[in-house]
Order: structure tokens, then C-alpha cells, then sequence
């Protein structure tokens, strides 16, 4: 693992030193629009986790409406 990743930063390091600028003009609306598509993504992404772990989280601690709605009502209050 140690070995692959001394490896991986030399390699990054020999490759990077060569590079010439690309002399590429990202303008205003490109450079939004790549922001945003990448900010959709990521946060689709991370509110899909959030999604996925909130439920049981929330069945967990008890938070669920349903459930406390139907322990309030008693057989016999009715």
C-alpha cells in the first residue's frame, strides 16, 4: 500500500512537470454551467445518502409521527 502510494505521487510528480499550458479560454457561462452541473451532482449525490440514512435514524429515535399518533390513541378513550 506504502509502496503504491510513493509510487502514484512520483508518477504525478513526473508527469506534471512536463505539462505545457493548454492556452484554453473557459468563459463565464461555461465555466457556471460546469460549476453547476458539478454542484447538481454532488449534492443529488449527498442528499440521496442523507435520504437513505435518515429514515432509520429517525425510526430509531422515535421521531416517526405515524407511529406516536397511533400510541396515543387508546382503545378505550375511543
Amino acid at each position: 500500500m506504502r509502496y503504491t502510494l510513493v509510487f502514484l505521487l512520483i508518477l504525478t510528480a513526473v508527469f506534471g512537470a512536463g505539462q505545457q499550458p493548454a492556452m484554453a479560454y473557459v468563459g463565464p457561462g461555461l465555466g457556471l454551467g460546469a460549476i453547476g452541473a458539478i454542484l447538481g451532482v454532488v449534492l443529488s449525490v449527498l442528499l440521496a445518502v442523507f435520504a437513505i440514512v435518515w429514515y432509520p435514524v429517525k425510526r430509531l429515535l422515535g421521531l416517526d409521527k405515524r407511529k406516536q399518533g397511533r400510541q396515543a390513541v387508546k382503545p378505550e378513550d375511543q
